[in-house]
């Protein structure tokens, strides 16, 4: 297949900001690719060579990828320096640098050889993999290798791509949609790989079933030992009355821990651990793998729980800033583990020795993760009671608390309260503290754009534009404008932390009326508390909900100091939510 059909589907993609039209576009690119490579265009479109849990990165560093413009095209680095400071995008030099090349060089247009999407890839995986003397070198090699068989427009999508900054605005949600026009049509089918994708979430695994197999062939996609699960989410409720309400009047109500989500797979020779965003973390916690190959009584089983920092000293739980210190390290994991020992809190059991268990309801899967698990000192069972009780779920809703957790989780006991992969349901409802005080409640939003600094900020970033999450709309909605709470070491960090997120424009998937000085990709998540929640002609969250021609703001927000890099932009506080926070808010003040 020809690479310039995809340069050419992305350079559309580009030109608008409108989803249907978007996903129009990949309709057309699916229709035209051959089967045997719909997966290596998925993952191309992704920005990615394989799914994230496989944890293979492809992206080249800046300099390194300005060496292999160079060597394709013979202009000087300090040449393409200039020229990156014209266009802000190195896709963009890389485009221009080889129209010049072409404009100086003689050769037979009718000779050229098209470049194919097999050999983008196939330099791509070994750019990927380079390691050791003379990797970097190699990486050169390749990408100019690509670069002297490009046209322009191919030039620059694939530098772009090698980088890691491809950026083109769209979801994984929006190929799901494009997958299932292309191939079917149907609500069936829709439905049918959004629920496979939550179970097997690799959308180039699944594009190839469907290309080869059709919708028999996705329903024979079932839950893989090694393979992550997208994870099931909570929604939140203001009140343990409305909880209980919801809930049919009894639940079950576990602590909500301050730790870190984690996904266990146990095989017979192997243990993986996943966290939230199913990026592998299972080399960094090499403690909390024995720990649970020591607490499993089956053969193969996969679990859910949350690793929480505990004190060496006193056995208290620790908050999640403290277990963050494990995240991303290569080197002094023993160390880590000294310093920073987890406890491993199980809360459910989703495959057990060839059962996929998420059907059963949650009081039956309870009972399956107590037989198959023997507590330890680093594992053990999420704390919980069963109640209908008012006064006995306060009174654990406090002792929580005091035990230094975030509250509490209620769960459905129902023939209904399946294990939803992917979902956020009333099925789950999480209760935190201080949610009648105001607004006591922290929420995370994503970071999309910036304002320059005055006075002492000058040089950096005066407040960060911040967004909720509006999963019907896939979009970002403005809520606040975010200066508070960062130190001046903070401060001084935040344009190097978004320097490889800047944007020329408005994202596509954000909706702001106001317009900021710099414009980020949405990825980076940062807890906030506020003093409270108010209408908001300037912000774009909830527009026309609550009142026609207002949106939500939060007042006077204050950055609490917590990088929430455990989530993805699309697991930040959602619309939905601050709607019914601010709602709480006028039932008290009435």
């Amino acid at each position: 297949m020809e690479y310039k059909i995809i340069a050419e589907t992305y350079s559309k993609i580009e030109s608008t900001t409108k989803r249907l039209e978007m996903t129009d576009y990949l309709v057309e690119l699916f229709h035209n690719t051959p089967e045997d490579v719909i997966d290596k265009v998925i993952y191309l479109t992704q920005g990615k060579l394989y799914p994230d849990y496989m944890g293979i990165e492809l992206g080249l560093a800046e300099k390194l990828a300005m060496r292999g413009i160079t060597k394709a095209t013979g202009i000087k680095e300090k040449t393409l320096g200039e020229m990156l400071k014209k266009y802000g995008d190195l896709g963009s030099v890389a485009e221009e640098a080889i129209k010049k090349k072409r404009q100086t060089t003689l050769f037979s247009f009718e000779e050229e050889k098209n470049l194919t999407v097999e050999k983008v890839y196939e330099n791509f995986e070994k750019i990927a993999k380079a390691e050791g003397p003379g990797s970097q070198d190699r990486k050169i090699q390749l990408l100019a290798e690509l670069l002297n068989l490009a046209k322009p427009i191919e030039a620059k999508y694939i530098v772009r791509t090698v980088e890691g900054k491809l950026r083109l605005g769209i979801a994984d949600m929006t190929i799901l949609d494009a997958l299932s026009i292309a191939y079917g049509r149907t609500k069936e089918l829709r439905s049918l790989v959004e629920r496979t994708y939550n179970i097997h979430p690799d959308l180039g695994y699944i594009a190839k079933k469907l290309a080869k197999e059709g919708i028999d062939g996705v329903k024979d996609i079932k839950i893989e030992l090694g393979i992550p699960i997208r994870a099931m989410l909570a929604e939140r409720l203001p009140s343990l009355e409305e909880i209980l309400a919801k809930m049919g009047g009894k639940a079950a109500f576990e602590y909500k821990y301050d730790g870190m989500r984690i996904q266990g797979h146990v095989g017979k020779d192997k243990v993986w651990l996943y966290s939230r965003r199913l990026e592998n973390l299972t080399s960094q916690f090499p403690d909390v793998v024995e720990a649970l190959k020591e607490a499993f009584q089956g053969k193969e089983g996969i679990f859910d729980g949350e690793a929480v920092p505990v004190d060496i000293h006193t056995g208290e739980l620790l908050p999640f800033q403290v277990v963050s210190h494990r995240r991303g390290r290569k080197y002094e994991i023993e160390k880590a583990i000294e310093d920073y020992p987890v406890v491993l809190f199980l809360f459910d059991i989703i495959y057990l020795d060839g059962e996929d268990l998420t059907s059963k309801p949650y009081p039956e899967r309870r009972k399956i993760l107590e037989r198959v698990i023997n507590p330890t000192e680093r594992v053990k069972f999420a704390h919980r009671i069963v109640s209908s009780d008012i006064g006995e779920i306060r009174e654990f809703f406090n002792k929580a608390i005091e035990d230094g957790c975030e509250g509490l989780v209620a769960k459905s006991i129902g023939k209904e309260s399946i294990y939803r992969a992917g979902a956020r349901e009333f099925l789950w409802i999480k209760y935190k503290r201080d949610y009648k005080v105001e607004m006591g409640d922290t929420v995370d939003l994503v970071v999309v754009g910036a304002f320059a600094g005055k006075g002492k900020r000058k040089g950096t970033y005066g407040a960060l534009l911040m967004a909720a999450y509006n999963p019907e709309k896939d979009r970002f909605e403005t809520v606040c404008k975010l200066g508070s709470g960062f130190t001046d070491e903070q401060l001084a960090y935040l344009p190097r932390k978004f320097e490889d997120l800047k944007i020329e424009n408005k994202h596509p998937r954000v909706w702001s009326e106001m317009e900021a000085d710099y414009w980020f990709v949405p990825k980076v998540v940062l807890e906030v508390i506020g003093a409270e929640i108010t209408l908001s002609p300037t912000h774009t969250c909830a527009r026309d909900v609550i009142e026609k021609g207002t949106g939500l703001a939060i007042r006077f927000p204050r950055f609490t100091g917590r990088w929430r890099d455990d989530k993805s932009p699309e697991e930040a506080t959602t619309t939905k939510e601050l709607i019914e926070m601010y709602k709480n808010q006028i039932k008290k003040i009435r």
